[in-house]
């Protein structure tokens, strides 16, 4: 609490525990004007919270920019923007000289050392925190702003030591956990009589999520005389990066927005790596050096062991991986648990999945253990699948009731993995529930950041026409679509298109829905093959068109991607597909559970066939497999890597029955889908969704 007068009055408090939360909402629920003191990163989220329950806040702070310690003032101008449209207000440079009451004992107001005042029925002091020196001045030690120690974290008296955020050593007071970890070594060291130790001070990185805006400072952001700057500015894609340099060596980084390579650019920072060969790729991050994207490798892959990952609680990568070798984890909640990794702020969350992706490969979404569908059972996909085909359920209602669900409405996990899993076992029986689906699912389109969507239409085999074209760009004249974009698979995205103009932009295209927002089929990326191609072996283009117009409107697990090649040189990617297809003098080979996502993985050879209509048999039997025993969001490469693919090959290779009904089963529940571009009442689309509402 600041020392000023009235800050014992009634409405007066600070930010340190539960009971100030508690203290903060029920005074949100009375009062209107609430005035925040302290611009750092605890107040402006409790200024932020404050907001969002229906009172007026001011944030005063005494320094000319908000986080002085962590922003400079150009990210913090950034911050203070975004704050302000949220309906924040910012007293800056203001000093707070006594707190005012009314009748009742009550603060009013505050008065500020300009003798201006603001009004508040509630203040919060979110100040910071001071050394609490008290019981070592009473031991008769030297203190000054914190216990001074010296570089074994002695004090003044050596037989007493001391570490964390009580000391100075060397005039600094670290408030971080790492630092904490580094003199313990030493203190360690020292008390265990080695005396080989010595703490030289820590280079600190400060990683935060502020009001859901990911910041990233390190060093000497603040730059100055002697030193250069790097400066990348987009103040309307809110985007800063300033990178600070002296002597070819990056001493200084403050980034807002993307702080993606926040760990690369600490590493290179507390290294002191001659960073002159890459300069000119330095602003652009770690991938613009050639670090990721080959041989299946992520970036997380590629990190030394002593890279620090979560800033917050101090654990770098080898801890990581260390925990998940020994202790057999697979999860990110079971690595927070073990390790305190992503378990704060989680703006690591992404850097510590791929960790763990890396280390754990198909255990990743496979474990030996028993892992609960989700909070509301205790039993596992499989034993839900199981109990859904031997008990014959045909409604969500009825799994719950059958299986005693704890919670009577189910979940956002369960209830989308129970609507896949009735209407894939029972087939034009168990009927869709729309509502248990995701977002884009329920919309037939995806949604953007900005609440716009994205519309593909499906183009056969990735093979379009003048009259599709024509179709398309009338759309997108007629309806002001922004951005049109090629994508990856071979077909053409319109992004940008506001939900209400959906129907209309559907009718007008009259193309078939590209199930681009499903989890189901997506694309049969094809080369030109033997039509065209000098080196083509076979038709690859009108394989991939049988195998997309036969398997078109097919729900899964997940997202499932063919593609079909004309000859090994394999133009279309088809080694890294759910379903790879390659065309050899003597026919096809059919690989599966590729993927090109988070971590690549080569598909694997299966078998080879010599017509089309094996094609179509052999692919179908795989997918139809994977539909009934795949778990809702696992992809092909982690079914096919839980289950194993020799049991694969017995069931689709080696009974020719199965594979023959697994097929016909497939088209089976095929044929009663209808397109919800098209047909919405059939796909049940509730068209009431799109209808712009009048107030």
């Amino acid at each position: 609490m600041l020392p000023v007068p009235g800050r014992e009055l009634q409405g007066v408090i600070a930010y340190r525990d539960i009971a100030d939360t508690e203290a903060m909402i029920q005074a949100a629920q009375q009062y209107k004007h609430a005035v925040v003191i302290g611009g750092g990163l605890l107040g402006l989220e409790a200024a932020n919270g404050l907001r969002q329950r229906g009172m007026e806040v001011s944030v005063v702070h005494l320094p000319g920019w908000l986080m002085e310690r962590q922003l400079d003032p150009v990210a913090a101008g950034l911050l203070q923007q975004s704050l302000e449209q949220k309906g924040l207000q910012f007293l800056l440079g203001k000093n707070t000289a006594a707190l005012l009451g009314n009748t009742e004992g009550r603060v009013r107001a505050v008065r500020f050392s300009d003798d201006t005042e603001v009004a508040a029925d509630l203040v919060v002091m979110a100040v910071g925190i001071r050394p609490n020196t008290a019981l070592a001045e009473s031991a008769g030690l030297h203190c000054q702003r914190g216990i001074v120690v010296n570089d074994t974290m002695q004090t003044y008296d050596p037989r007493i030591y001391a570490v964390g955020e009580c000391v100075n050593h060397r005039g600094t007071a670290y408030g971080l956990v790492a630092p904490l970890f580094d003199m313990a070594k030493v203190c360690a060291n020292h008390l265990a009589e080695f005396g080989i130790g010595r703490y030289q001070g820590s280079v600190t990185s400060t990683k935060l999520k502020v009001t859901g805006i990911d910041l990233f400072s390190a060093g000497d952001f603040m730059g100055g005389e002697g030193k250069e700057e790097i400066v990348l500015s987009d103040p309307n894609g809110g985007i800063y990066k300033k990178l600070v340099l002296q002597d070819n060596k990056l001493i200084g980084a403050c980034l807002y927005g993307d702080t993606a390579d926040g760990a690369w650019y600490f590493r290179l920072l507390r290294e002191a790596k001659d960073i002159s060969s890459i300069r000119d790729q330095l602003m652009f991050g770690e991938s613009s050096i050639g670090d990721t994207g080959h041989e299946g490798h992520s970036l997380a892959a590629a990190m030394p062991d002593t890279a620090e990952v979560c800033g917050c609680n101090g654990v770098c990568k080898g801890t990581i991986v260390k925990a998940i070798r020994e202790k057999g984890l697979f999860t990110i909640e079971d690595v927070r648990k073990h390790t305190k990794a992503s378990a704060s702020c989680g703006s690591c969350t992404g850097l510590v999945e791929q960790i763990i992706v890396s280390t754990a490969g198909g255990d990743y979404s496979a474990s030996p253990r028993k892992k609960a569908m989700c909070g509301c059972t205790d039993l596992t996909h499989a034993q839900v699948r199981t109990a859904i085909r031997d008990l014959h359920l045909l409604t969500i209602p009825a799994v719950q009731k059958q299986l005693q669900w704890r919670s009577a409405d189910g979940c956002t996990s369960c209830r989308p993995a129970l609507n896949y899993y009735l209407i894939s076992t029972w087939p034009q029986e168990a009927k869709d529930d729309p509502q248990s689906r995701m977002i884009n699912e329920r919309s037939h389109a995806n949604i953007q950041k900005d609440g716009t969507y994205s519309v593909i239409p499906r183009m056969w085999g990735g093979e379009t026409s003048a009259a599709d074209l024509r179709r398309i760009a009338d759309v997108v004249e007629k309806y002001q679509i922004p951005t049109v974009k090629v994508t990856g698979g071979q077909r053409i995205d319109l992004l940008g298109v506001k939900k209400a103009d959906l129907p209309a932009v559907w009718a007008d295209l009259g193309m078939p829905s590209g199930l681009a927002y499903a989890k189901g089929l997506r694309t049969v990326k094809t080369c030109v093959g033997s039509e065209w191609c000098r080196f083509g072996t076979q038709d690859s283009t009108s394989m991939g068109k049988q195998l997309e117009r036969a398997l078109a409107r097919m729900y899964a697990p997940h997202k499932v991607k063919l593609a079909v090649s004309g000859c090994p040189r394999n133009c279309a990617e088809a080694g890294i597909k759910d379903v790879g297809v390659i065309g050899v003098d003597s026919g096809w080979e059919i690989y599966v559970a590729g993927n090109g996502g988070i971590k690549t993985e080569v598909a694997q050879f299966l078998v080879k066939v010599k017509t089309a209509e094996e094609v179509m048999e052999y692919t179908g039997a795989f997918l139809q497999l994977y539909r009934l025993e795949g778990w809702y969001l696992e992809r092909t490469v982690h079914y096919v890597s839980r289950v194993g693919l020799d049991y694969v090959k017995s069931v689709i290779l080696q009974d020719a029955e199965k594979r023959r009904a697994l097929y016909e089963e497939l088209l089976f529940a095929l044929s009663g889908e209808a397109d919800p571009w098209h047909q919405p009442q059939a796909a049940q689309v509730d068209t009431r969704q799109f209808a712009t509402l009048s107030v």
